[in-house]
């Protein structure tokens, strides 16, 4: 190592190297990886918004626009 490299960092040319979509895992479990995902997804999905999103959201409609606010713009 010397002061131009980061501590914990390979020598030149001793990188490990990975191919093209090699991140480590088989297909089996990035299938189960992805299908755990999608069912939690779905689940939050079909969670209801909280009331006081709605009413943020309800609030903000109502308010008139501020010409003079440039994070309105």
């Amino acid at each position: 190592m010397n002061e131009n490299e980061p501590a914990g960092a390979f020598p030149s040319g001793d990188r490990p190297t990975r191919g093209r979509g090699d991140n480590g895992l088989n297909d089996q479990t990035q299938r189960r990886i992805g299908s755990h995902l999608r069912t939690l997804y779905d689940s939050v999905v079909q969670q209801p918004i909280p009331d006081r999103f709605r009413d943020l959201i309800a609030r903000l409609e109502d308010e008139p626009a501020n010409p003079d606010d440039p994070a309105g713009a």
